[in-house]
């Protein structure tokens, strides 16, 4: 444990030291010359100089603690002493009142060095309390906001339990018929010449039965538990290959995809579900950048995770839809289903990673996953 002297020393750096001991130094040398060149007649003068004596004690006390008032005053001490054994012996009288003096000054210079160095004590504990303070203002501030997370995840397994029960039911019913209406509308559709005036209709009818067809399997996809065990993937070669199958439609919404991939380690979760996620991620990008843009995609490993950022330059997403962006069926897009951003959702989240959304309007929006590093998953499962 440090002394106060050390603690002293460290606390001030070695400038602010310097310019310190300057100025004791020609304190304590301008009133020592006052008192040598002035005549002993003016003893009113010298009164005065000697009680000067007392601010560069008092200054080496507050800026040095104890040790620096007792050395400050010691040496204020030997200077003066010469002055009243010589210029002063030849008035006895005025012996007793010089070196009454002189223990005044060691006596004021142990009293201000002593406060000032508990006062030091003081403020290195209030600090340190401070700064133990903050930490753990931080580590609650962080809990919290994990407890906060956790609370969303578990509001949102529970809207995803009562979409899983309904949809067991519910699928039966709708897929037979689906089948149905389809094969009746394949026989319409076999029964009008193409150039029927009823043609187009029959058509329309078996588009829109396999357009709700396919929004049923994206709900079943959404609901359907996944198996338990998990399987490993290398992101970055998954990433790319998506990239090239969207590097099509990017180029005709004139967006500009710009990458930043690393060799990244293996992952928890299987590819194909991620080629979905990545390949949501990246059309819903172009597909908000309508007047075009630029998205930046970064994956990098830290931290024991793989992170990749999706960063576009589009118009944002309002702050009262953020809060909404991944629940199933939430959309702002008129032909969307609501439902590609809660799959993505649930299979990172499946997989042991984390999602998460920023945006500000006009600005941009940046979608942030975290992906478990497979060889730390392993070691949880050991």
């Amino acid at each position: 444990m440090l002394n106060v002297a050390d603690r002293l020393k460290k606390s001030h750096p070695t400038r602010q030291t310097l310019l310190r001991l300057l100025i004791l130094f020609l304190l304590i040398g301008g009133i020592t010359a006052l008192h040598y060149l002035t005549a002993t007649d003016r003893a009113h003068a010298h009164d005065v100089f000697r009680r000067l004596y007392s601010i560069p004690v008092i200054l080496g006390g507050i800026w040095f603690g104890l040790r620096g008032g007792f050395i400050t005053a010691l040496i204020v001490s030997v200077v003066y002493a010469p002055h009243v054994v010589f210029q002063w012996g030849r008035i006895p009288g005025s012996h007793p009142e010089q070196y009454l003096e002189i223990l005044l000054f060691n006596i004021i210079g142990v009293i201000t060095g002593s406060l000032a160095s508990k006062e030091h004590q003081q403020r290195l504990r209030a600090e340190e309390s401070a700064a133990r303070l903050a930490g753990s203002f931080a580590k609650l501030r962080s809990q919290a906001d994990m407890i906060l997370e956790i609370e969303d995840q578990l509001r949102r397994a529970d809207r995803l339990t009562a979409l899983g029960e309904l949809s067991a039911g519910m699928a039966h019913e709708i897929r037979n018929p689906l089948g149905s209406i389809r094969g009746t509308a394949e026989i319409l559709r076999d029964a009008f010449p193409p150039d029927h005036k009823y043609a187009e209709f029959t058509i329309i009818l078996v588009k829109e039965v396999d357009r709700l067809n396919q929004v049923l399997e994206d709900f079943l996809r959404f609901v359907r538990p996944e198996p338990s065990e998990q399987v490993r993937f290398l992101p970055a070669e998954t990433l790319r290959e998506v990239l090239q199958l969207g590097e099509v439609q990017a180029r005709k919404a004139n967006v500009n995809i710009v990458t930043e991939i690393q060799d990244l380690p293996e992952a928890e979760g299987k590819a194909g579900q991620f080629k979905q996620v990545f390949l949501n991620l990246i059309l819903n990008a172009v597909q908000a950048m309508t007047d075009g843009g630029q998205l930046h995609v970064i994956a990098e490993a830290c931290d024991d995770w793989v992170t990749c950022r999706f960063i576009d330059n589009g118009p944002g997403i309002p702050k009262e839809n953020l809060e909404r962006i991944f629940n199933p069926f939430f959309t702002t897009k008129q032909e969307g289903t609501g439902l590609g951003l809660a799959i993505t959702s649930r299979i990172v989240e499946n997989a042991g990673g984390r999602i998460k959304v920023e945006s500000e309007v006009g600005q941009g929006t940046t979608f942030t996953l975290k992906l478990r590093l497979a060889t730390l998953a392993g070691e949880d499962n050991e």
